[in-house]
């Protein structure tokens, strides 16, 4: 089996210091969060930028300065987010990439999300497809429905992206695929044999969503993005306590940890 890849989704664009007193906002403190992270066992660090009220920005100014934050202090691979807030533009969302990035997201399909519609129309994934493929960015094909496979698998036939696919599944977003153990065995049912996938389980899916890609091959998404709670009531302390204990269960399940390079080698970027 591949050693296990963790990724650190270290804000998010919905989560505030309201809900979570330790969210890192600043691109200092997004930084030295990814060198936590990394130091507790990510080889990922997935971003969405703040700006300097705390709200959601893609603007590639902040991603610059988040980027040179993270690579002085680590060599985790840095890989901001395309889909930003629901409010964002195309145009918006897209900005990260002329970073040249290591990684990407690419979501591949329009959902509910929560009372908002993450909007993503299919002239739209092409344009970001294709702009990724032009600057040699590895997409994370982000997955919160089935038809998202499709739609990937379309834009490899249509040449816009390039295999072996990396799938993240998003499972448990309040109006989109819920987070059972169920639904994330039915997505893996319909990925190529050569894909690699993580899964990010919201909320109270995380734990077991993560334990279950432990044990099947997969590699696992956590971070205040996803979940800003250590168990039931309790507030995790920091995006790096959520990586520690799957470090310590992946362990206990005799699946070895990646490193950054490690990584890189098993997600085929180049």
């Amino acid at each position: 089996m591949e050693k296990l890849i963790i990724t650190a989704a270290l804000t998010g664009a919905e989560v505030t210091r309201e809900i979570q007193p330790n969210l890192p906002i600043t691109p200092e403190e997004i930084g030295i969060e990814s060198k936590k992270c990394f130091d507790a066992g990510a080889s990922i660090v997935h971003i969405h930028a703040r700006d300097e009220n705390g709200e959601p920005t893609q603007s590639y100014e902040v991603y610059k300065r988040i980027k040179e934050e993270v690579e002085k202090r680590s060599n985790v691979i840095f890989q901001p987010s395309t889909g930003g807030a629901v409010h964002h533009s195309p145009e918006e969302r897209l900005q990260p990439v002329d970073l040249k990035p290591e990684m990407a997201t690419l979501s591949t399909g329009t959902t509910n999300f929560g009372s908002d519609v993450f909007m993503n129309t299919e002239e739209n994934i092409e344009k970001f497809a294709i702009k990724m493929k032009e600057l040699n960015v590895k997409p994370e094909i982000e997955v919160f429905e089935r038809g998202m496979i499709n739609n990937a698998l379309r834009l490899v036939k249509k040449g816009l992206i390039d295999g072996p696919l990396h799938f993240d599944f998003v499972l448990g977003v309040p109006g989109a695929c819920p987070g059972t153990p169920e639904d994330l065995m039915h997505m893996l049912r319909f990925i190529p044999n050569d894909a690699t996938w993580t899964v990010a389980g919201i909320g109270r899916h995380e734990l077991p969503l993560a334990t279950m890609a432990i044990i099947l091959g997969g590699h696992v998404r956590v971070g205040f993005e996803d979940n800003v709670y250590y168990s039931k009531g309790k507030m995790a302390e920091s995006n790096a306590d959520l990586v520690a204990r799957i470090v310590r269960i992946a362990k206990e399940l005799g699946r070895e940890v990646a490193t950054p390079d490690e990584a890189r080698k098993i997600l085929n970027i180049k």
